[in-house]
């Protein structure tokens, strides 16, 4: 253990841990499900666009996506321009017409409760089902933020793993508990920095230390490591690999803890700003991650272990910032890894507990209750969440970017399609709409089980298709949704109004005082 790297990693929970108590007390008296789950809609654009890249970047793109590269060359690099690609279109198309349709729709705070206005619906199967998928996928993907926690720890404090992730989770817990969506988003927005620092600036230091030196490790580069197909050609390994990359950016239109940034900003001028520092901010991430990952090839050489290829940037950072008083910094840089799997858990925990209290507790439950009992069942649904996927994360065999594509590929699928059309086709009704979440739902889980697993069958190896399960589920969920659309009742005149009212209007009317 490296005592100015504790000192670090102290510093940086006492920070996210003030910010939690400081929205707790500002806040006090005057909390309801508005304030505590979106923010009363008055969040900046600087703030939510931060907190927006923030919550998607997880501890994968520090670990997992460098970790990729480092491993297996250029080929990987797919999956940063499908998610580049799918930031961009959520931010220039969704993000704008998402926020004033929830307004319009009874301003709604939860994407089920959108969906459920959207359509006028007075039967609660659209906010159940929402809510019971959220549940069931943010357990997992809160799962690899805290594996993520549990490996950083363990390798830089020498904390045993286990007790390593239940710190990390309490620590989550306290200041979501405490503070809600605006201590979220500010915990967010710190943390969004120092994995913007910290990315730009490792690979840096380390290009100058190869230079100043001379000298690289001992390097074994596989076949076609700089080649952006994985196989070397354009055969069906390259092309799955790609439409697997590509696919990611199907994820942006259906995952619920993004979407809700969308929701919380309080104009269209700041709006205009999240936009652009959205995109800026996520290119800059992605392509860093890609620059670590081949930088960390030639840096590390064969000295780290196929194994623990998720560790490339921690072992960078460790062996320019490791050494005395210098590694005071180094630990700030190791935080970023924390971050990123801390900013990503908290907002999951918000969105998957809105969903539970408002989607399920409120409209199933207890038609009646207050604001103040809604919002003692969303920080009692947190606790339970955090503790089902402390038991994933313990006892589950899965890395972290498996954890984080299962979750990520259930959204995208289940939601991605439906959001989509909601904002952008007046024809769309509550059949397809349902019919189409549950369609992607189940087509994602199918595909991932039956098509990307190996298992033996007949003495035989049968091997995966390659292609990502986000793809296949968010196909069907579009076809469905058309489909079942089109082959039953039109939307009724006060649903298709409603579409129409939805259209950019001077600022003032759309701003929420």
């Amino acid at each position: 253990m490296n005592v100015y790297e504790l000192i670090s990693f102290i510093a940086y929970f006492v920070l996210v841990l003030a910010v939690g108590v400081y929205f707790y007390f500002k806040g006090k008296g005057k909390s309801g499900e508005k304030e505590y789950f979106l923010g009363n809609r008055q969040m900046s654009g600087l703030i939510a666009a931060f907190s927006a890249g923030a919550s998607d970047m997880s501890a994968w793109v520090l670990m997992g996506l460098p970790g990729a590269i480092f491993l297996y060359g250029l080929g990987q690099v797919w999956i940063s321009v499908g998610l580049l690609i799918g930031t961009v279109c959520a931010w220039l198309f969704v993000a704008p017409k998402l926020r004033r349709f929830a307004i319009k729709a009874d301003d709604s705070i939860t994407i089920p409760e959108f969906l459920s206005n959207r359509f006028k619906a007075k039967s609660p199967i659209m906010r159940i089902s929402c809510a019971v998928i959220f549940v069931i996928a943010y357990c997992v993907y809160t799962a690899s933020s805290l594996a993520a926690c549990g490996d950083l720890f363990n390798l830089v404090l020498g904390v045993d793993k286990k007790l390593a992730m239940i710190i990390a989770g309490a620590i989550i817990v306290g200041y979501t508990l405490l503070g809600g969506f605006k201590a979220v988003c500010w915990t967010d927005f710190f943390q969004g920095m120092i994995m913007l620092a910290a990315i730009m600036l490792v690979p840096i230091i380390a290009l100058f230390v190869m230079n100043s030196s001379g000298s690289l490790g001992a390097v074994t580069t596989p076949e076609n490591y700089y080649s952006l197909l994985s196989s070397g050609k354009f055969d069906w390994a390259s092309i799955a690999n790609i439409i697997t990359g590509l696919g990611w950016g199907l994820g942006y239109f259906g995952m619920p803890h993004i979407l809700v940034r969308y929701m919380s900003i309080k104009s269209e001028k700041e709006m205009k700003k999240s936009q652009i520092i959205g995109i800026v901010w996520i290119a800059i991430i992605l392509t860093m991650a890609t620059v670590v990952g081949l930088v960390g090839h030639s840096f590390l050489g064969d000295s780290l272990a196929s194994a623990d290829k998720n560790l490339v940037f921690v072992k960078m950072i460790r062996s320019t910032f490791g050494y005395g008083a210098i590694a005071l910094f180094g630990g700030l840089l190791l935080s970023a890894i924390v971050a990123a799997a801390m900013s990503t858990a908290d907002s999951q925990l918000l969105a998957s507990s809105s969903a539970f209290s408002s989607d399920i507790y409120k409209t199933a439950i207890r038609k009646n209750a207050s604001d103040k009992e809604i919002l003692w069942v969303g920080r009692i649904t947190v606790g339970a969440i955090i503790i089902i996927a402390l038991l994933i994360a313990l006892f589950v065999s899965s890395d972290i970017m498996g954890l984080v594509s299962a979750a990520w590929s259930i959204f995208g699928a289940a939601f991605g399609p439906v959001i989509l059309l909601s904002l952008f086709w007046k024809r769309f009704n509550y059949k397809g709409a349902v019919t189409s979440i549950i369609v992607g739902f189940v087509v994602s889980i199918l595909w991932m089980i039956l098509f990307n697993f190996e298992y033996y069958a007949f003495d035989s190896i049968i091997y995966n298709t390659g292609v990502y399960e986000i793809v296949p589920g968010f196909i069907a969920g579009l076809i469905v949704a058309f489909v079942v659309s089109l082959s039953t009742k039109a939307p009724s005149k006060e649903i298709q109004d409603l579409y129409d009212s939805v259209k950019k209007v001077p600022d003032e009317q759309q701003e929420i005082a």
